[in-house]
């Protein structure tokens, strides 16, 4: 009773919050010169939903020596609410996400411990930044680092760390899983205080559904936020939430690309997780070239090992891809679902299906021909396929 009570506080307190700072920020915009300089860090979110690559893509931007990077860090608005539909925490999700951009970490007091320490963080120890100078002694800025090593070493260092570490990169990244429509971020666009880019990662719904099935107990909270059960832990057997999150990529596409505002120009880039592991360095070059970033030669070498199954450390490495079987990785899903399944998944995906560039299967023979490629060439611009007309 009280944690409701006490949700329902927190979420009144911070939609009001984020009404006067939109107001402020409104206010101060418009008495601003338009020739004013751009924020000196560049800002980075890569957009995406469960089990789509996005940590791949994550650790492809935290290894950089000029990035810092946080995995998921609205994770602890939805663990602190989960009473409440992801619509209604949409404006504290955006409101952790700019105090995390800005480097102000003050943000995390309602959701965390008074007392912490690194390790209190959601995934902390995937974040390069977080095990390295200034943050943890243990390793330095170019090092790759490795979440084993890190969570043995570094997990004791007090949360103030995160604030100093913020402070000193040219690049802030943060991964998030928990936006389903991208004019919640119109403010973030329009604020002069940031510099804000949108990496939208997305992969075949039928191979997001086989690889959900892998993580099914994990789910079932969030499955309940989207699905707004007031707390009730849901399992997605009628694919209700793979409804929602290909009808979120839909509008998050449809509004980047069909007449959108002026502040998105060149700041919304389309990654499909199969066109990454099939040609990983184009896409690689592609994703820095937009987010102003370099390849340093040994970051080059560190990508190369994990595409190509030579990873460091041991067997079950991470994120282990290796060229040859990237195809039949990104495909698996048609070797492994019932074609019943599929027919479910194509019935409520089929707009994102068609919108993304992937082929519908008619019959389970399409299905199980691993000859008949599934995923269509897109053309290369950050606008991707403006033109593009689905299949009907």
């Amino acid at each position: 009773k009280w944690l409701r009570v006490s949700s329902t506080v927190v979420v009144i307190f911070i939609t009001i919050q984020t009404g006067l700072l939109l107001f402020m920020y409104a206010r101060h915009s418009s008495f601003l010169p338009h020739s004013e300089e751009k924020p000196s860090q560049v800002h980075i979110l890569i957009l995406s939903s469960w089990r789509s690559g996005s940590s791949f893509v994550g650790q492809l931007f935290s290894q950089h020596p000029d990035v810092f990077y946080l995995m998921e860090p609205a994770w602890h608005v939805w663990v602190t609410m989960y009473q409440n539909s992801a619509k209604v925490l949409h404006m504290a999700v955006r409101d952790l996400v700019r105090s995390v951009f800005l480097c102000d970490m003050s943000v995390f007091d309602a959701y965390m411990p008074w007392k912490r320490n690194l390790s209190d963080l959601f995934q902390w120890a995937v974040s390069r930044a977080l095990c390295s100078a200034p943050a943890c002694d243990s390793f330095q800025r170019m090092d790759i680092t490795n979440e084993m090593a890190c969570k043995t070493l570094c997990g004791k260092y007090p949360f103030s760390k995160v604030e100093e570490a913020c402070k000193t990169y040219s690049h802030v990244v943060i991964k998030e899983v928990r936006f389903f429509d991208l004019k919640v971020l119109y403010p973030l666009f329009t604020d002069p205080s940031l510099n804000l880019k949108i990496i939208h990662l997305v992969r075949d719904p039928r191979a997001v559904v086989k690889s959900r099935e892998q993580s099914v107990k994990a789910l079932t909270r969030d499955n309940g936020i989207v699905l707004n059960t007031n707390g009730t832990k849901v399992e997605d057997s009628k694919y209700l939430v793979m409804q929602e999150i290909c009808r979120s990529h839909v509008q998050i596409y449809e509004t980047a690309t069909q007449k959108p505002p002026d502040f998105l120009k060149n700041r919304y880039l389309m990654i499909r997780f199969e066109d990454l592991v099939r040609d990983p360095l184009s896409e690689i070059s592609e994703m820095y070239k937009f987010a102003d970033l370099s390849l340093a030669p040994r970051l080059e070498s560190w990508i190369y090992n994990i595409t190509h199954g030579q990873g460091p450390g041991k067997k079950k490495e991470a994120f282990k891809i290796t060229s040859r079987d990237a195809v039949n990785v990104s495909q698996a899903w048609r070797n492994v679902l019932s074609f019943q399944k599929i027919k479910k998944i194509q019935e409520v995906c089929r707009g994102a299906i068609n919108m993304l560039g992937y082929q519908l299967v008619d019959s389970e023979k399409e299905q199980k021909d691993l000859s008949l490629d599934l995923v269509l060439p897109r053309r290369r611009n950050q606008f991707s396929w403006s033109s593009f007309s689905p299949k009907n």
